[in-house]
């Protein structure tokens, strides 16, 4: 008993005092916010590895697989018009070989003009093949090529073909060295291609065109 005649309080029968009163007010109160901060900021964390990872496989797609390309020029008209936008495999030739007709992106041969860094042709003759020119039709090795993707357009060469193999030079015939190939544009009136800068080395080639996706409405392979 204490001197006043009252029982001795127990520390936990303290009265809560103001301050006790609002200070657990608010110890409640910051429980469900921080428990909000943790969420948004676990969210945030997740959608940012979703990003990374998305633009990680975009990059990866792009350096080894697939990737767009954009057609600067009408030199393969008919096939494909100035602004048309093309899917490369870059696949193609680390398990195949170039094949005759193949519409393929390379790196921008040496002393080619302008800067533009990669082309787009078509494979017109392959390695150690001879093609030559006579009468505004192509010839393979002495034979016609047909070639239904040229439109109205003979083919013609006006100056000697460099890089080639055969001797003495001329102006309508090409023996294509091992590892090259001979590309042309479908559009022969209004193609830079061969014909003047002489046969692509194959180590040079992107990969090979297959599908035109732009216009939508043009959407189809090659």
């Amino acid at each position: 008993m204490s001197d006043d005649g009252q029982p001795p309080s127990l520390p936990g029968d303290e009265p809560a005092t103001a301050d006790d009163f609002w200070a657990a007010d608010d110890a409640a109160a910051a429980t469900p916010l921080r428990s909000a901060v943790q969420s948004q900021l676990r969210t945030l964390i997740e959608w940012t590895g979703v990003a990374v990872g998305a633009l990680a496989v975009a990059l990866l797609i792009k350096a080894f697989l697939l990737q767009a390309f954009y057609i600067p020029t009408a030199s393969m008209d008919p096939t494909l018009a100035e602004d048309d936008r093309v899917l490369v495999n870059k696949l193609s030739y680390k398990i195949g070989d170039v094949q005759r007709g193949d519409i393929i992106v390379f790196s921008r041969p040496a002393g080619a003009p302008g800067t533009i860094d990669d082309f787009i042709k078509r494979v017109i003759a392959l390695p150690g093949e001879t093609i030559s020119f006579s009468e505004g039709d192509v010839f393979i090795d002495g034979r016609s090529l047909s070639e239904d993707y040229v439109h109205a357009a003979l083919t013609t060469t006006n100056d000697i073909i460099p890089g080639c193999d055969n001797a003495p030079a001329v102006t309508d015939t090409c023996r294509v060295p091992n590892d090259m190939v001979f590309v042309m544009g479908d559009n022969r009136r209004a193609s830079f291609d061969s014909r003047r800068f002489g046969p692509v080395n194959t180590d040079t080639i992107v990969g090979r065109s297959f599908l035109k996706v732009w216009p939508i409405g043009d959407i189809g392979f090659l």
